[in-house]
């Protein structure tokens, strides 16, 4: 088996029930050590030795469980003291489009001794990512540009060409994609955590969710909260069961502007080498100047895709270097050299391949989780008042994805995640978070109620617990992990 690696900010953020939930007990594992499952090395650099993969067959359509089975490769590292085990903590990783085969012998090794001690690491690629049975829509280069993946409308704020785009992609992901694509959803993905629950032969699982990652954990508290131990939360989607990803979508507007002030600060800075200007009000004016400069007169940009940067471009490094203030220098020299007509090198892209499986599992979970608006002057009415209230994201949170072309119907409502279970979730978030505001995060806190308890910190970027979070809401969730204690209530951490 194959292990591909992504691009972590490719993955970063776009990143359902009536009547398919599972029945409890219907694919009950057991309390013992599975024995069934085939362990073998994982492919890829860098991982730790210890880490194996093994393969979990599920069905492809769970309304039809003795149907077409679909693989989900999995990974492991052992808990690395057995008299401590306590059982297994499941990697659920962010997108749609990312995956955690590697994280137990990444993300994982950053967890305290204690935790590692206490659980088998697991990481897994969601249905539809290789090295699991794997989808693509096969579209054309160009719409693999990350300005494309997210819609930035024209120069003039026009949803036209976002609109032929949407049907473009829609229609190959239709003629490529396969039976599987219109089987891929959220629900779906936490319908599979259950069967590897079972296929590790454990009688419940703990977790930590990232991103995107934290809906899929929900919906799978929602579904199967008798199967759930302790679930971290980290930067956490606003459970919106009506608009789902246009609600994740639409976040940014508010995410941008909680995070642009600091790197607005920062790019002012009295001695900073990569200084922008004097004031971070000069900051913010100089960006939306420069930003509607290439909107009219782009800059050749050989090797990129597109091969310009053009005013959306731009907008999509800012979009990118918010959610690490450790990217705000590479956003700063590129303001820099921008102004000067100049452009440095575009990043290095993931591989072609990697990229259309991106796409494929992204648009088949948010295009299936619920129905998208089709009318264009609906997208036209959100862009334009957007790009009037938050021109930093000049429309591109309220505009149409491929999903406003998707041939499929969504195949069941959006779960909607309620408080009935067990108050055994810790939500973690920052402050201020481009993708995963706080705004959207509190409404994850609400739906919750009883069964959760936030540690918000006074801190900036994408992914709190043991990222770019605080120390002490690290040592609050790792300590929830350990040792199960949770903190009485909801607690700022600074």
């Amino acid at each position: 088996m194959k292990q591909i690696t992504r691009s972590a900010a490719l993955i970063a953020a776009t990143g359902v029930v009536l009547g398919l939930a599972v029945p409890a007990g219907a694919f009950d594992g057991g309390g013992g050590r599975s024995e069934a499952l085939e362990w073998s090395a994982c492919e890829g650099d860098g991982l730790d030795p210890r880490q194996q993969c093994a393969t979990v067959s599920v069905p492809m359509d769970y309304s039809d469980p003795g149907g077409r089975q679909i693989d989900i490769v999995i990974s492991r590292i052992p808990s690395e003291n057995p008299e401590a085990r306590r059982g297994a903590l499941l990697l659920i990783p962010g997108g749609p489009g990312g995956d955690s085969l590697g994280d137990p012998s990444g993300k994982g090794q950053k967890l305290p001794q204690e935790v590692r001690d206490a659980y088998d690491l697991i990481g897994f690629a969601p249905r539809g990512m290789a090295p699991s049975t794997a989808v693509s829509c096969d579209v054309e280069y160009g719409d693999l540009a990350a300005s494309k993946l997210r819609p930035w409308p024209a120069a003039d704020g026009s949803v036209t060409e976002n609109m032929a785009t949407a049907r473009r992609v829609s229609d190959a992901c239709a003629e490529n994609g396969g039976e599987l694509i219109r089987h891929i959803s959220s629900a779906n993905e936490a319908r599979d955590l259950d069967r590897v629950r079972a296929a590790l032969g454990e009688r419940k699982l703990s977790a930590w969710g990232v991103s995107y990652g934290t809906y899929v954990g929900a919906i799978y508290a929602e579904l199967f909260p008798h199967r759930t131990d302790r679930f971290v939360l980290d930067s956490n989607d606003n459970p919106d069961h009506v608009q789902v990803v246009r609600a994740w979508l639409a976040a940014f507007e508010q995410g941008v502007e909680d995070v642009f002030p600091e790197f607005a600060k920062w790019a002012s800075r009295p001695g900073n080498p990569d200084r922008v200007a004097r004031t971070p009000e000069e900051v913010r004016s100089r960006f939306l100047a420069l930003a509607a400069r290439l909107d009219r007169e782009p800059l050749p940009r050989p090797g990129a895709n597109p091969p310009v940067l053009n005013g959306n471009e731009l907008r999509q490094a800012m979009l990118s270097a918010m959610y690490d203030p450790d990217d705000f220098p590479g956003l700063a020299q590129l303001i820099r050299a921008a102004e000067k007509g100049k452009v440095p090198p575009a990043p290095a892209s993931p591989p072609e391949e990697v990229l259309q499986n991106y796409l494929g599992v992204g648009a088949g979970s948010i295009c299936n989780d619920s129905a998208w608006p089709t009318d264009a002057a609906v997208y036209q009415k959100g862009v334009t008042e957007s790009r009037a209230k938050y021109p930093l994201t000049a429309g591109m949170p309220r505009n149409a994805m491929l999903c406003a072309a998707w041939p499929f119907p969504p195949k069941e409502a959006p779960v909607r995640i309620t408080d009935r279970g067990p108050s055994n979730i810790l939500l973690i978030q920052n402050e201020r978070d481009p993708a995963t505001p706080l705004s959207g995060a509190l409404k994850m806190r609400e739906a919750l109620g009883k069964r959760a308890v936030m540690v918000v910190n006074d801190a900036t970027g994408h992914d709190a617990y043991l990222a770019n979070g605080t120390e002490c809401g690290d040592d609050l969730a790792s300590r929830f992990l350990a040792t199960g204690e949770r903190p009485g209530r909801d607690v700022y951490c600074d």
